[in-house]
């Protein structure tokens, strides 16, 4: 049985955190004015679920007014875009988990304090939820099958009031996209970085960057310890844990050859840099290459991207796995960026290698990635 002035406590604290998001945060606030809160005591702390926020009255009780409304202001993000039903066809623990992520990087941008326990990570800055979901994925090596999907109806016509509730919060989930594209054209004052959130669903999701990040992932795992905690967030009071262990240490090839051309180019440098903004700690071999190596660049959190795109020649592949053969040094795999018209090596090297190219291709050895929409 809770105390009844604990009850007391976590109501007007709920009050206040309120009224403060209302006159320092009002895009939060407003939203906030359709969640449902409840007292759930069996929880350790709370809960988003959809239009309802599920809270324990002790937790509160600890908590600070800020923080209360960093609880608020999560619960409104999640059901304002609508992260329960997206997360359908997905892992729903794993789903859960990247839209937290996602959104209190959000929150913490825009100068909220994060409550204890509050699930925030650096290297998961700047990043999608979609985003956060694949790498978690490859990290607990899980697949999406791994829940088994709601069995489906044959292809018959049906109603309106028969479609999937997923797919009738996808339309009041891309209205909201509009409404808030909107907004931000005509006046410019939603939350700093709101930008990604609409974003990422205006773009099309690709499969093959999905693929990508679990095939590093897989490779390179990375372990946690909360002691001694991470310095990067300590002056904001929050513990998070250090990563230690082996750093991602990769070979990356970019075929710089003249049937390159400058767009694909730019994907396969996003890509990389992609990379590098999710792991904290990398070395990486950046190799640019046509009928020979044009350029070598290694890449450390300290090293900024500086490629030279040199080249503009035929393609043989053979100078790359040549030169890291003669490396001698302890690289877990090669990613090599190409469109795979060349000389491939008359022998299969020992680095593991996923070939990444727009369309399929013939490889003697290796994993290939198609890259499609």
């Amino acid at each position: 049985m809770i105390p009844k002035d604990v009850k007391l406590i976590s109501n007007e604290k709920i009050t206040q955190a309120k009224t403060k998001l209302m006159l320092e945060n009002p895009y939060f606030g407003t939203l906030l004015t359709s969640i449902d809160l409840r007292v759930n005591n069996t929880i350790a702390s709370f809960r988003p679920l959809g239009d309802v926020l599920e809270y324990n009255d002790e937790y509160l009780e600890v908590l600070s007014v800020s923080e209360v409304s960093t609880i608020l202001a999560n619960s409104a993000m999640h059901q304002a875009l609508f992260h329960t039903d997206r997360g359908k066809d997905k892992v729903s623990s794993v789903w859960n988990l990247a839209s937290d992520y996602a959104i209190n990087d959000l929150l913490v941008e825009n100068g909220f304090m994060l409550p204890p326990m509050a699930n925030y990570a650096s290297r998961f800055e700047m990043l999608y939820a979609e985003q956060i979901y694949t790498i978690l994925l490859g990290e607990l090596d899980l697949k999406e099958s791994d829940e088994s999907p709601e069995e489906e109806r044959p292809n018959e016509e049906i109603s309106e009031e028969e479609l999937p509730q997923e797919l009738l919060a996808q339309e009041e989930y891309e209205l909201l996209v509009e409404q808030l594209n909107i907004k931000l054209e005509e006046h410019g004052d939603l939350p700093r970085g709101i930008e990604r959130f609409i974003k990422s669903n205006k773009e099309p999701q690709i499969s093959w960057r999905d693929e990508l990040y679990r095939y590093v992932n897989a490779h390179a795992k990375s372990d946690y310890r909360m002691f001694p905690p991470s310095k990067k967030h300590l002056y904001r009071g929050i513990a998070l844990p250090s990563i230690y262990g082996e750093e991602l240490k990769i070979v990356v090839a970019i075929d710089t050859s003249a049937s390159i051309d400058d767009e694909l180019l730019k994907i396969f440098l996003a890509e990389l840099y992609e990379i590098m903004q999710v792991f904290t700690h990398y070395v990486i071999e950046l190799i640019e290459c046509d009928a020979k190596i044009q350029n070598i660049q290694r890449l450390t959190p300290q090293e900024l991207l500086e490629p030279m795109l040199k080249g503009g020649g035929g393609t043989n592949f053979t100078p790359v796995f040549d030169y890291i053969e003669k490396l001698n040094e302890d690289f877990k795999f090669l990613i090599y960026f190409t469109d795979g018209k060349g000389s491939f090596p008359n022998y299969e090297p020992l680095i593991d290698t996923l070939w990444v190219m727009p369309q399929k291709e013939n490889i003697p050895f290796g994993e290939l990635l198609e890259l499609r929409s």
